[in-house]
């Protein structure tokens, strides 16, 4: 055989066999890419994705777009070839695995996790936009979890009003947990509660709760230190004055709160928040009004591009990474809270982009 011939022939041996060693080889990699971007001014799936009842809403134009990452399953098992064509597109980032699915979650849980924070961002969303409104809004501190064996387990129960701990009335989650660590393990600790029963009744009647009861707990040490624990997680019920439904389905996260908190101001002000542009944008949100970073901006920068929006909305904390690599045609607008976002949808829509406060890679 002519050594030209057999060099080439080795060459293409060569090159079939590390085409199959990339096929074959795995690697601890996962995959994003830019997901779907949905309106929240508009409809999905033949519905309205926010419909609001009892209160007077208004006609709205342009684009609140929230937006989204897809990723691969916890349980795919990337290859060698996989990994590196995602290194080299531009579209594509490659991350270790455990960055998306820490201590070994499973797809299953990483779902449910999703799903949760889903729903707890559409509930801030409401609460962050009807005080921007300045539209009260009524609270409560509650039982959201009771963990498994622990002391609470059959005396409190998810959705129990917590009126106060040991006398002292409790205003935030957080107080809870610092009057009961205020015991030693072992000690006893008296709630005052509302059952959920009797709580979900009168906000059915739309009537205040007066049915209370005591509950004594005692408290044990909690396992990673020498804290006094009763085994429940704290958290917040919000009564809203008329109906506010988010209606999307097959999305997970906090992301999507700011734009669903901007999509409700739009449709409850006389004034056209976006005046016809195409904004998108994403971020966290909580009950204040205060905008949280997010994973994935660059994916979540060029699905927005992609499907025609002039400008997105951009956690302070996500400014410097976008800025990185922004798509020709996106102006990224930097915000902090709610009003941020409100004030640049006012200078958008008035023309005066050039106030707009800008992302930078600093």
């Amino acid at each position: 055989m002519p050594r030209r011939t057999a060099t080439m022939l080795a060459s293409t041996l060569l090159l079939i066999a590390l085409l199959c060693a990339g096929v074959l080889i795995k690697v601890p990699y996962s995959e994003m890419t830019p997901g779907p971007t949905v309106n929240t001014l508009g409809e999905h799936d033949g519905e309205p994705v926010l419909q609001i009842s009892g209160h007077k809403t208004y006609e709205t134009t342009g684009n609140l777009n929230m937006t989204t990452v897809r990723v691969t399953s916890a349980d795919y098992k990337m290859n060698l070839f996989e990994a590196v064509y995602g290194w080299i597109a531009h579209d594509n980032v490659v991350v270790p695995h455990d960055t998306l699915y820490p201590d070994g979650k499973t797809e299953e849980q990483s779902t449910q996790e999703n799903a949760e924070e889903f729903s707890q961002s559409q509930e801030s969303a409401k609460v962050a936009a009807l005080k921007e409104l300045d539209i009260p809004v009524q609270s409560r501190v509650i039982v959201a979890t009771v963990l498994k064996d622990s002391p609470s387990e059959g005396k409190l129960h998810a959705g129990d009003v917590i009126k106060d701990v040991d006398g002292t009335v409790v205003e935030q989650p957080d107080d809870v947990a610092k009057l009961v660590t205020k015991h030693k393990p072992g000690e006893d600790v008296v709630f005052t509660i509302v059952p959920a029963k009797e709580a979900a009744a009168a906000e059915k009647a739309g009537k205040e709760a007066t049915v209370t009861e005591k509950v004594t707990v005692t408290t044990e040490k909690a396992p990673e230190d020498d804290r006094a624990i009763v085994g429940i997680q704290a958290g917040t019920d919000h009564t809203f004055p008329f109906t506010i439904d988010i209606k999307l389905a097959d999305v997970g996260g906090p992301s999507a709160g700011l734009m669903f908190a901007l999509g409700i101001v739009d449709k409850l002000t006389p004034e056209d928040l976006t005046g016809g542009k195409f904004v998108a944008g994403t971020g966290t949100i909580d009950d204040d009004g205060k905008v949280g970073p997010i994973g994935g901006i660059e994916m979540k920068t060029v699905g927005a591009r992609s499907k025609g929006a002039e400008y997105f909305l951009t956690p302070e904390a996500n400014c410097a990474s976008a800025a990185k690599d922004i798509p020709d045609g996106l102006t990224l607008v930097k915000v902090k809270t709610i009003d941020d976002a409100v004030d640049s949808l006012e200078r958008i829509r008035a023309g005066k982009t050039s106030e707009l406060p800008s992302c930078s890679t600093e």
